[in-house]
């Protein structure tokens, strides 16, 4: 806008604001229970805050190091070093495996917990993904209405010009927020929630090999899977290298 020489004080238009800013809540107030709504500032934080989450290379090390403890000593010997798991899922995994659950019954029980927890991570997203499709409708609705006052207008030249200004920030305002914010937001959210899911079906694989007893060269050649292609090619060069 400021190359094309327009002043950036255009875009303080109270009516455009009001229909797509006010529109855009109003219209995700109704479509949503106030259960989820209140999730909203927690989204934004981990909209805008790098996750915690464990790296996939350490991950696979660690089930590598309980592999050689199991097959020494036993799953048993396993209790204690679950009691020094921050993960709380990873621990909870481990708790089955050493209490002596089948590996079906533990797969069921963390895919469950992995599908709730996909489940709220969309739900949150799907806030975002609406309010993206209701504000460039209702920039549409700001277009309407300020073509109205427009043709209201025709006699004064100055509140034509200014109806028709409303009625192109209104377009403006919805466009860019549908797709500039809401939509990228609902985007983000989701691809932080399949890092998320990506990791604990990675420990799901790890916990299940431990208690199927496989080697411990054997589970990282299967977690590397979960790698990209050029980070799975560096550990397992990195291994060779050890073994040499």
């Amino acid at each position: 806008m400021v190359l094309k020489g327009v002043s950036l004080t255009a875009l303080l238009n109270p009516a455009a604001i009001l229909i797509i800013i006010a529109g855009t809540i109003a219209a995700v107030t109704t479509a949503f229970p106030l259960s989820e709504l209140k999730k909203l500032p927690k989204l934004f934080k981990i909209l805008f805050t790098e996750q915690k989450l464990t790296k996939p290379e350490e991950l696979i090390q660690t089930f590598s190091e309980w592999a050689v403890v199991a097959r020494k000593e036993g799953l048993l010997a396993l209790e204690g070093i679950s009691e020094q798991v921050e993960n709380q899922f990873l621990k909870n995994g481990l708790n089955l495996a050493v209490e002596g659950q089948s590996a079906d019954y533990i797969r069921d029980i963390l895919s469950e917990e992995i599908d709730a927890m996909e489940e709220r991570h969309l739900s949150g997203a799907a806030i975002f993904t609406q309010a993206g499709t209701y504000a460039p409708t209702l920039g549409v609705l700001g277009a309407v209405i300020g073509l109205i006052a427009a043709l209201g207008n025709m006699d004064n030249t100055d509140e034509l010009g200014h109806a028709i200004s409303a009625a192109f920030v209104a377009t403006l305002l919805g466009i860019y927020t549908g797709y500039v914010l809401w939509h990228p937001f609902a985007n983000k959210l989701k691809r932080k929630s399949q890092q998320e899911v990506r990791l604990k079906q990675m420990m799901i694989e790890g916990i299940l090999s431990i208690i199927e007893g496989e080697a411990p060269r054997t589970i990282e050649q299967k977690l590397t899977s979960y790698l990209p292609a050029e980070d799975r090619k560096k550990w397992l060069e990195g291994s060779v290298k050890q073994d040499g």
